[in-house]
């Protein structure tokens, strides 16, 4: 299993979610967990996603959210587990 953490913030706006999952489903990349809260109007969403099933190249999948996330208005990062683990090693 290839595991990815993608986090989204930004303005809350009616569609974010549904935006963000549909890229994902039709990439056949799969939602293992998924919490979102929303604060004071700011949306937050953090994902962790299997990417093996998907053709894409990580990089074009990183380019391809930034660009989805530009078009909502919202902040789209992608990180792979391993480097997510590492930077937040305490």
């Amino acid at each position: 299993m290839k595991k990815t953490i993608i986090t989204v913030v930004g303005k809350d706006t009616v569609g974010i979610i549904a935006r963000v999952c549909t890229y994902l489903a039709k990439n056949r990349i799969n939602i293992l967990d998924i919490s979102q809260t929303i604060v004071q109007g700011f949306f937050n969403m953090m994902m962790i996603v299997d990417t093996n099933l998907t053709d894409k190249d990580f990089g074009v999948i990183v380019d391809e959210l930034n660009a989805l996330g530009e078009e909502i208005g919202v902040v789209i990062k992608c990180q792979k587990e391993e480097i997510f683990d590492q930077m937040h090693r305490i």
